[in-house]
């Protein structure tokens, strides 16, 4: 990955890099001395040179040097030993020392050369001499002009190279937010393309992984958005069709004898109840999404044995059978797992015969948890299996009975725990259905 965080801290490194260089090479132009006795051509090598030839070729051959020097570079150097004794001649003046001396006595006026002193000490011998060197100030003047060209140029090189490196930086990190910010003002106007991020979800650094999450919430609020339009739309044409028997039954009631009055009451209560047990289902369905309450340890062997109680208690003649692995717990919400286990079972009671069994069973598959249910009824065409599990969509032969919603409740709390609900007819006959749940809620999530 080209993580974005090494991006930043490479371009921060080189800025120091180029920063302390540049701190040293202008400290050096500061010390002025040092940096004359280091880079001007005429000194930067002479103390060293002039001691090799003294001592194997002569006094004469390094008086000769210190000539050449002087018609070159216009140097005056003079050499003396440890005991203040000048080595050679050199090329100083007596006149020129006489008259610096006079104006150091008097500090009258400015020298027309500088003054700088290196001691160098041989390597072959051991002896220290010091070199006194004088240039003249016009030619010290032109070297200053041409040296400086090295590191101003430096200076420059290093300025764009630092510019175009906060240049990349700053656009690969603005660029990446304004096309997120971008991204988060479609999402708020409901205009959101999930495929307008796809080009930054390529990339392999942090904007890369943000870029997918964010596409992946952007999918999850579209979806729950068109759920939530589509519950609407079938909550209002679940609702008008009791609501339009009740119109006509009040209608009715109100031209009716007392007699006839009396025989629409029951209809009339029945609709009631109808429109009821549907409007609790409703709610029941917007609690899973809605709920926030903490989620907490649920003990499953005494949940299913209570749920097997409750099924046989409303179908005597129903056998409901448990089979489940002892100590089953998870961490979730207990009435949301209740409430989708029930309609499970409610669903197998509405179409097994009542000779054959029902079979709930319960086990611990590593970390997750898998409940299924299974009838022996007619199952379901494998045209409808994809459909169900949607709100208010029931199967042909279903319509009579039920709204629709028992199988959702059951998908949304399997949903909300991060685990799914798989909807099969089984392979010897009947249907099954089955909850799919992580130990802890939210961990590894089916699509």
């Amino acid at each position: 990955m080209r993580s974005l965080f090494w991006r930043i801290l490479a371009s921060f490194w080189l800025a120091i890099a180029l920063v302390a260089g540049l701190s040293i090479l202008l400290g050096h132009m500061l010390n002025q001395d040092a940096w004359i006795l280091s880079r001007h051509p005429g000194l930067n090598n002479l103390a060293e040179e002039w001691t090799q030839r003294y001592e194997t070729q002569g006094e004469d051959a390094a008086q000769d040097l210190l000539q050449q020097r002087k018609r070159q570079y216009h140097v005056d150097v003079q050499v003396l030993n440890e005991s203040g004794d000048p080595v050679v001649r050199g090329t100083f003046p007596r006149r020129a020392a006489a008259f610096e001396a006079r104006q150091h006595e008097s500090h009258e006026g400015r020298l027309p050369w500088r003054r700088l002193t290196a001691e160098y000490t041989s390597e072959k011998t051991g002896d220290t001499y010091l070199l006194i060197y004088r240039i003249a100030l016009p030619e010290l003047d032109a070297w200053h002009r041409s040296s400086l060209l090295w590191p101003l140029s430096a200076l420059a090189i290093a300025l764009v190279v630092l510019t175009l490196f906060s240049l990349l930086v700053t656009l690969s990190i603005t660029r990446p937010l304004s096309r997120l910010r971008g991204a988060v003002h479609d999402l708020g106007q409901a205009t959101y393309q999930q495929n307008s991020l796809a080009r930054l979800a390529d990339r392999r650094d942090e904007f890369g992984v943000l870029a997918t999450d964010f596409n992946r919430m952007g999918a999850r609020l579209q979806s729950l958005i068109g759920s939530q339009r589509q519950l609407l739309r079938d909550v209002s044409h679940e609702l008008r069709s009791p609501l339009a028997r009740l119109r006509i039954a009040l209608a009715l009631a109100e031209r009716a004898t007392p007699e006839a009055r009396e025989k629409l009451w029951p209809r009339l209560t029945l609709e009631c109840d109808r429109l009821e047990a549907l409007i609790s289902e409703i709610l029941v369905l917007a609690r899973v999404d809605a709920d926030n309450a903490s989620a907490e340890d649920i003990d499953l062997n005494i949940l299913l044995r209570t749920l097997q109680k409750d099924a046989q208690l409303g179908a005597p003649d129903q056998e409901v059978q448990l089979h489940a692995d002892p100590a089953l717990t998870l961490k979730g919400w207990p009435h949301m797992i209740e409430r989708a286990l029930d309609n499970l079972l409610r669903n197998a009671l509405r179409f097994t015969p009542p000779s054959q069994p029902i079979e709930m069973r319960a086990q611990r598959e590593g970390e997750r948890i898998v409940i299924s249910v299974r009838d022996h009824g007619p199952g379901v065409d494998a045209e409808h299996l994809q459909k169900l599990g949607e709100p208010f969509y029931r199967a042909p032969g279903q319509t009579a009975q039920g709204h629709g919603l028992g199988l959702a409740i059951a998908r949304r709390a399997a949903e909300r725990h991060g685990g799914s609900l798989t909807l099969a007819n089984h392979p010897d006959g009947g249907f099954i259905a089955t909850l799919d749940l992580p130990l802890q809620p939210g961990i590894a999530a089916h699509p």
